[in-house]
C-alpha cells in the first residue's frame, strides 16, 4: 500500500532537515514553506474567501460540565486571529510564558494570524505530522525544550493544529511540573468535533495506540470554522466520519441531515459545516458531561475504534488517516450488529451507505489474521474481554463484552471484501 503524500507529510523530509540544523535552519524552512502552501491560502472553495476562511458570522457556544472541570467549546470564525484576547477573558491576564505546540505546516500557513494578537510572541513548538511522531520520545523532547526555555507552574501551553498535536499537547501538559493549563485550538474537522472535546490526552506505544495517556481537561476549546477553507479534501472527508459517528449513536437527526445534505457538506458549505460541527460537539459534550471518566456511557464514542485502531496499528499509522480507519471500522461494527439483529436490515443498508457516502475510504491491502491480532491490544479490553460498541437501531449505542472469535472473524472479513469491492 502507498503511502499518505499529503502537502503535510512532504514536509517532512525539509523538517527534520532544518531541525538538525537547530533553531535558525527549522526558521529557515519554515519561512521557506510558508511561501509555498501560500496556494492554499488563496484557493477558493465554495463558502470560502480568497484568504482561505470560510465565510461565517455566527459564534456557537458549548458547555461542557463534568465532576473534575467546567469549560466552553467556542464554534466560529476568525477566533485565532482574535485568540490572545478570548484566552485573558478566560485567565484574567497572560502568562508570562506561552507555549504553542503545532506542527510546522500548520505554523507556516496560520503561525503570523496567531502570533498577531499576542502583544508577545509565545514559544513555538514543533511536532512533525503523523501518527508515527505521537511518542514518548517526541514528549521527552518538547518537556525539555519547554524547561529549557523557563517554562514553569504558571506557564500555559496552546495545542494548535489536529488531532495528535491536540493529544500530545494535553498530555504535556497534564505532566509538565505535575500539570499546566491549556488551551486547544483544532484545525482539523476531526479535531473540532471529536479530540479536542472530553479531556483524553495522550500518545502511542508500539503495542497499541493511545495506550499511554491522561485525562486533562483544556480552560477552553476554540474551534475555528474558517480555518477548514485550507483543509485538504482528503482530511475533511476522514474528519467526518467522526461526525457520522455521532448521529449513529446518539443524534438520528444528524444522520438524516448527513444523508440529505452531503453535496453542501463536502462543498464546504458554511451554514452546513456549522450544524453539522455544533451537532457533533454537542452530542459529545452531553455524554461527556454523564460519564467523565469514560466507565460507562462515554464507551460508545469508541463506535468503529476497535477495529479503526486495529487497522491503524496494522499499517503502522503510514496508510490510513484515523477518520479513514473508524470509517472502515464502523463497516465492519455494522456488519456485526446486523448479525445480532440490533439493527435491522434496512438499517444496516442505510448506515453503511451513509459511510460510503463520506468516502471513498482508502482500500485494505490486509490479512484478517492480522487485523484480528491486533484489536488484542485495544484499551477498551478489560480482563481479556473483547468490548465493541454496536448501534441499537439509528442514534442509539451499546457495549457488548461477549462477541466471539467467530463473529470477530466474519465481521473483518466481511469489510476487508466490501473494501476489495469498492477497490476492484
Amino acid at each position: 500500500m502507498r503511502k499518505i503524500r499529503t502537502p503535510a507529510a512532504r514536509f517532512l523530509g525539509a523538517y527534520h532537515r532544518g531541525l538538525a540544523l537547530g533553531a535558525d535552519g527549522l526558521h529557515a524552512v519554515i519561512i521557506l514553506y510558508r511561501h509555498r502552501f501560500q496556494h492554499l491560502l488563496t484557493m477558493n472553495p465554495p463558502g470560502a474567501r480568497r484568504d482561505g476562511h470560510l465565510k461565517s458570522k455566527s459564534v456557537q457556544t458549548i458547555r461542557v460540565e463534568t465532576p473534575s472541570a467546567k469549560y466552553d467549546v467556542i464554534a466560529g470564525s476568525g477566533l485565532v486571529a482574535t485568540l490572545a484576547p478570548r484566552i485573558e477573558r478566560i485567565t484574567g491576564r497572560l502568562p508570562r510564558r506561552v507555549f504553542v505546540l503545532t506542527s510546522p505546516p500548520i505554523w507556516a500557513l496560520w503561525g503570523e494570524t496567531l502570533q498577531a494578537s499576542f502583544a508577545e510572541p509565545p514559544v513555538a513548538l514543533f511536532l512533525a505530522p503523523g501518527e508515527e511522531h505521537k511518542t514518548l520520545k517526541s514528549v521527552e523532547r518538547l518537556l525539555r525544550q519547554m524547561s529549557s526555555v523557563g517554562g514553569d507552574r504558571g506557564s500555559l501551553l496552546i495545542a494548535f493544529g489536529g488531532g495528535i498535536v491536540g493529544d500530545v499537547g494535553g498530555f504535556l501538559a497534564a505532566i509538565y511540573m505535575r500539570g499546566i493549563p491549556y488551551v486547544q485550538v483544532p484545525t482539523t474537522f476531526l479535531a473540532q468535533v471529536d479530540s479536542s472535546v472530553g479531556g483524553k490526552t495522550g500518545v502511542n506505544l508500539p503495542e497499541g495506540k493511545n495506550l499511554v495517556g491522561s485525562f486533562h481537561h483544556p480552560l477552553v476549546v476554540f474551534a475555528d470554522i474558517g480555518m477548514l477553507g485550507t483543509l485538504p479534501d482528503r482530511e475533511l472527508r476522514a474528519g467526518l466520519m467522526e461526525s457520522v459517528k455521532a448521529g449513529i449513536i446518539r443524534d438520528r437527526t444528524l444522520v438524516r441531515f448527513m444523508e440529505e445534505h452531503a453535496h453542501d457538506i463536502l462543498s464546504r458549505d458554511s451554514k452546513a459545516l456549522e450544524k453539522v460541527i455544533a451537532a457533533s460537539i454537542r452530542m459529545k459534550a452531553g455524554v461527556v458531561n454523564k460519564d467523565e471518566r469514560e466507565n460507562g456511557l462515554r464507551m460508545i464514542l469508541n463506535f468503529g475504534h476497535t477495529i479503526g485502531h486495529a487497522l491503524e496499528q496494522a499499517t503502522a499509522y503510514k496508510i490510513l488517516l484515523h477518520g479513514e480507519a473508524i470509517g472502515w471500522g464502523m463497516i465492519a461494527a455494522l456488519f456485526l450488529a446486523g448479525k445480532r439483529g440490533t439493527i435491522s436490515g434496512p438499517q444496516f443498508e442505510r448506515l453503511e451507505s451513509l459511510v460510503h457516502l463520506y468516502g471513498p475510504l482508502p482500500p485494505l491491502k490486509l490479512r484478517a489474521a492480522k487485523v484480528i491480532a491486533a484489536t488484542g491490544s485495544d484499551k477498551k479490553n478489560v480482563g481479556g474481554v473483547r468490548r465493541f460498541v454496536l448501534p441499537l437501531g439509528i442514534g442509539d449505542a451499546g457495549v457488548v463484552e461477549d462477541v466471539t472469535g467467530a463473529e470477530l472473524e466474519g465481521a473483518v472479513g466481511y469489510m476487508l471484501a466490501r473494501a476489495a469491492e469498492k477497490h476492484s
